[in-house]
């Protein structure tokens, strides 16, 4: 069995981070680990608080997964400050492992402001180098390239300035973008683009929706796919956790990570 580290901030809540993570690799049959980056108190309708975890413990947990069980993917998603960013950019040099997919998070569901603002420069100097892919939605695509996004030739250059930042391809996700009709999302590899588009689901649940679809890309690269192809699965896993997520909780939702597999059975799901 492959086996994929998740690097991120946890959701007691259950619907994002490292629990929403690990939920999408077992989907995948893949075997799912952790690295705790901050603990966040937050359900489907706020966060309440963060507490980062300190440097030399991210570091020493991600120290214990590979010194004796190294992933075929790495999946990082919340990265809150710059000492944190610091502490796992040492790391995976140190180990340099394959297959990093980073979600630069940098916002919950609500709007609420889970990256420091000051740590930015920090995630595109040290961090944003080392993936494989990069997976930022609108605002995130903004706060890095720096500019507003208003079109489909506005995502296209965001691409190409974070590729430039040194990672190896940009997938710009659609999800936030003012088509009513089709969610589109737009991978770069730095020579071409490659779009994969799916109606639009009118749903209020899709927490943890960047979380699921970044691991589900993660944990199709560990099983041997091509980076096109991991894209593309893992956007029909995302569309059918959202056309089937769960309507629980006061605020948005989570998606529901097993629905193929509660169905169908683990070999109809892959």
């Amino acid at each position: 069995m492959k086996k994929v580290l998740s690097i991120a901030g946890s959701d007691c809540s259950g619907g994002a981070g490292i629990q929403a993570d690990l939920k999408t690799f077992s989907a995948h049959g893949v075997f799912g680990m952790s690295v705790i980056t901050s603990v966040v108190a937050e359900n489907t309708f706020r966060v309440i608080e963060t507490q980062d975890v300190k440097p030399d413990i991210i570091e020493k947990q991600i120290e214990a997964v590979f010194e004796d069980l190294p992933p075929e993917a790495v999946k990082i998603g919340m990265l809150a400050c710059r000492e944190g960013m610091l502490a796992v950019a040492k790391k995976l040099k140190e180990w340099q492992p394959s297959n990093i997919v980073i979600d630069p998070v940098m916002y919950a569901k609500n709007g609420a402001a889970l990256m420091d603002p000051d740590s930015i420069d920090t995630l595109i100097a040290d961090v944003i180098p080392l993936a494989d892919m990069v997976t930022p939605n609108i605002p995130e695509a903004e706060k890095m390239a720096g500019f507003e996004i208003r079109n489909e030739e506005d995502i296209k250059k965001a691409a190409e300035i974070i590729h430039e930042m040194g990672c190896q391809s940009v997938l710009m996700k659609g999800g936030h973008s003012e088509n009513t009709n089709e969610a589109t999302d737009i991978l770069f590899d730095g020579t071409d683009f490659y779009y994969f588009s799916s109606p639009r689901i009118q749903t209020k649940n899709t927490h943890g929706t960047g979380c699921t679809y970044s691991s589900a890309i993660a944990a199709n690269l560990a099983n041997g796919l091509p980076v096109q192809k991991a894209v593309e699965q893992a956007k029909a896993y995302i569309t059918t956790a959202i056309t089937h997520s769960l309507d629980i909780g006061k605020g948005n939702g989570p998606t529901h990570h097993f629905y193929d597999v509660y169905k169908n059975g683990l070999q109809e799901a892959l």
